[in-house]
This record gives structure tokens, C-alpha cells and sequence, in this order.
């Protein structure tokens, strides 16, 4: 059971719900640009970006789920899926749908 209390799809939307708040409110447009591959903002190379952003889903996902190892699935999935949009391979579209079913995975896991 989650830290909060919340199982099942009441868990899918307080995920998704911390999934929104930290890629869109949280991400500045400093990270937004800084986390791709060959980038570098402020002088602070592109994995620290990444790495920064990833973290706050990772620490979302956990707190929400109760659960560290998600958190740590989650920051692993995150970086991969932003990693490969950063690179051109899919769209914003796809970028999100990847996930959210990330989240639908850590309920079903958890």
C-alpha cells in the first residue's frame, strides 16, 4: 500500500498527478533546455541537468508510492524516455504517454 494510503487507480492519479507538477511547473526552461544530450546551460553539463530533473520524479514517485525502489525505476525510466525525446526519437505526445504508462506499471508493481 502507498505511503498516503492510496492503491489502485486512486494511486495512478495522485502519480500522475505528481507527474505533471514535476514536468511542467517544476521543469524551468533552464532544465527543459539543459537536460539534453550535448547541451550545456550555465555552464552545468546536460547529465546534471537530466540527472536534477529525473530526481524530482524519482523523490515524487517514492513519497507518493511509499516505496524507494520505484522511485529508483522511475528515475532510471524517466531519464531513458527523455533521453531518447531529447534525441528526436519521439514527439511530446509519445514523451508523455511513455509516462503515464510508467505510472500504470508502478501501481501494477507496487
Amino acid at each position: 500500500m502507498a505511503l498516503l494510503g492510496f492503491s489502485g487507480l486512486p494511486l495512478f492519479l495522485v502519480l500522475c498527478f505528481g507527474h505533471c507538477l514535476c514536468d511542467f511547473p517544476l521543469q524551468s526552461d533552464k532544465i527543459a533546455l539543459g537536460k539534453c544530450p550535448g547541451n550545456q546551460v550555465e555552464g552545468i553539463a546536460w547529465p546534471y541537468w537530466l540527472a536534477g530533473h529525473v530526481g524530482t520524479h524519482a523523490l515524487a514517485v517514492a513519497l507518493i508510492s511509499g516505496n524507494a525502489w520505484l522511485g529508483l525505476a522511475e528515475f532510471l525510466a524517466h531519464g531513458l524516455i527523455d533521453w531518447c525525446k531529447c534525441r528526436g526519437l519521439y514527439n511530446l505526445g509519445t514523451d508523455q504517454a511513455l509516462h503515464l504508462g510508467c505510472k500504470g506499471l508502478w501501481v501494477l508493481l507496487g
